[in-house]
């Protein structure tokens, strides 16, 4: 995992053209060590903490989606981004439900789906604002108290259930690997969740979608690209290093890993 002293910050079109540039030979190099086609990887910009000066930067160098895993920052940035009506918002954080509310409104994509309440209550707000979300369902590989998401084994009972909320295009499986530089650590988790994917594409039920696998962050996308990933949330190597490590991002706690 590079460390974050090798990230390079862009503060210019031409720095975000170098790092998008770069991040994209990573995934083409990866996919040619996997025997992967580059197309079928989905680069998402993750652009949390970053300030809207800069994403207007990374829009002009040509991203056309951003990552936020807080959802009041994103519906600000999305707000005050409102001219840019090709750009697209994915939320990958942890969603109360209280805050559904907000998702609904703005967002193209949710990653980290993992409890049936929020999911009710997207699926009676974006029918409100007569729109539908594409959403992932997190899983917490590394059964780490300190990461949400489903344990693997109460993913299909939980999926099971989706097809009632019939605002929520399901389309696959979202993970946090171990946050660790030592990749013997992290691979095991994209392993994990490409074959509970497997598992899901026989046993899912009709309308439900498990093509994609978001996993991979700056430090091990590569990794991930290798295990199966079709969706890779890289930060730092396209915005430069952040001042706290990604694990501060991230919720302290999980309270419940209960799929109802």
């Amino acid at each position: 995992m590079p460390a974050t002293d090798t990230y390079c910050t862009a503060h210019s079109i031409d720095d975000f053209r170098h790092n998008l540039a770069t991040v994209q030979r990573r995934i083409a190099e990866a996919c040619k060590r996997a025997g992967r086609d580059p197309q079928t990887v989905r680069l998402l910009p993750v652009s949390k903490t970053i300030p809207e000066d800069r994403l207007r930067l990374a829009y002009a160098a040509g991203c056309r989606q951003m990552g936020e895993n807080k959802v009041q920052e994103a519906l600000r940035k999305a707000e005050t981004m409102s001219d840019l009506s090709d750009l697209r918002w994915s939320v990958i954080g942890h969603l109360q439900t209280n805050k559904a509310k907000y998702v609904a409104r703005f967002a193209s994509e949710f990653q980290a789906l993992d409890n049936l309440r929020v999911a009710q209550e997207l699926d009676r707000r974006l029918q409100a604002e007569g729109r539908g979300l594409d959403v992932l369902v997190q899983v917490n590989t590394s059964r780490e108290s300190s990461k949400f998401g489903l344990p693997p084994d109460e993913v299909l009972a939980f999926v099971r259930q989706l097809p009632a909320f019939t605002s929520l295009r399901v389309h696959g499986l979202m993970t946090l690997a171990v946050f660790s530089p030592d990749l013997a650590l992290v691979r095991p988790c994209f392993v994990k969740l490409r074959h509970l994917r497997d598992q899901l594409r026989q046993e899912a039920p009709d309308g439900i979608d498990m093509t994609d696998l978001s996993m991979g962050m700056s430090g091990d996308f590569e990794a991930a690209i290798e295990e199966g990933a079709t969706i890779v949330r890289v930060g730092q190597a396209i915005f430069g290093p952040r001042a706290l490590p990604d694990s501060h991002y991230w919720p302290p706690s999980n309270p419940t890993t209960s799929p109802s």
